[in-house]
């Protein structure tokens, strides 16, 4: 099992890597270019290409980062591994339902 999270935290790591520098350059986009928030969501309304893009951003990160903090855990606490199992999946499970509800609600595919 070790293995398979190790490959699946390089992995994701390899695909989060562009998204997060083209989120930050629109980040940058928007904030040099003076957008609103209601400039920015008119724009991402109804479009599938954003929908998917951050939809895949949520999707990596919930399964990057609980690795991550699982390791840490193992690590630096004296908690059980089962505990940490129990912690870590729940968080990704979180950060998976809370991401993919905000990508709906920005780019407002879901009604």
């Amino acid at each position: 099992m070790e293995r398979y999270l190790f490959l699946a935290q390089r992995l994701t790591a390899m695909v989060l890597g562009p998204l997060v520098l083209i989120h930050l350059g629109l980040i940058l986009y928007a904030v040099e270019g003076g957008l609103t928030a209601s400039k920015i969501l008119s724009r991402t309304r109804g479009s599938v290409g954003w929908g998917a893009f951050y939809g895949l951003f949520v999707i990596m990160a919930a399964i990057h980062g609980p690795i991550g903090l699982r390791n840490v855990l193992n690590e630096w606490t004296s908690l059980p591994k089962t505990a940490t199992l129990i912690i870590t999946l729940g968080l990704g499970l979180l950060l998976l339902i809370l991401g993919a509800r905000s990508v709906v609600a920005v780019v407002g595919l879901g009604g």
